[in-house]
């Protein structure tokens, strides 16, 4: 490979989010694919919503927190998560030794990209004798900032087992909060995201 060219990707990765190379087309990606996996004790999660192609050479399918606890689970030293930011930051919460990689750099989430945590800081400050409430789809450093996280699975249960004299804030999907509020009767303050 021209080593201009790959200066040049290495340049252009912080804008493009990935190594912009060109790929030898005689090369069967899916056997490379394999043999590199074989070789460097490398696992690929991917979210449902990966293209086809990406699922087909992915060891484990599912939603973010299922892939997650795969990746808990699993014996690889590497984690390929095919997802966005905040899934491959729960996979590398939940395996703290594995080297966890995320393909494309600009793989983000709108939802977790909603609730910057500098701000939810300052937010979370003007209400001290709450509990934060974090549906996980949601960045580590916002984890960090919340008390429990929720799925839309357990959301309902989590919110019912928070004593009723206490109050609470839901981050960061305020139309799951809104439904939480409507389904509990609590009365909670939302992050607008």
């Amino acid at each position: 490979m021209d080593m201009t060219n790959i200066a040049i990707a290495e340049k252009n990765l912080t804008q493009r989010g990935f190594l912009d190379l060109e790929v030898d087309p005689t090369l069967d990606l899916f056997e490379e694919i394999e043999r590199l996996k074989k070789e460097k004790n490398a696992i690929i999660l991917a979210h449902y919503y990966q293209e086809a192609e990406i699922q087909d050479i992915a060891d484990y399918i599912g939603d973010s927190l299922g892939l997650s606890q795969q990746a808990a689970k699993t014996d690889a030293d590497i984690i390929v998560f095919a997802g966005v930011h905040f899934m491959a930051e729960t996979a590398k919460m939940l395996s703290p030794s594995k080297k966890v990689l995320l393909p494309d750099l600009k793989a983000g989430c709108s939802l977790a990209d909603s609730c910057p945590p500098h701000l939810f800081r300052k937010f979370k400050e003007k209400y001290p004798d709450h509990v934060v409430v974090s549906y996980i789809n949601c960045t580590a450093e916002l984890k960090t900032l919340t008390d429990v996280c929720c799925t839309s699975t357990n959301a309902v249960q989590i919110i019912e087992s928070i004593p009723e004299d206490k109050g609470i804030i839901f981050a960061p999907d305020i139309n799951l909060g809104r439904y939480l509020v409507k389904k509990t009767g609590r009365d909670m303050v939302l992050w607008n995201g």
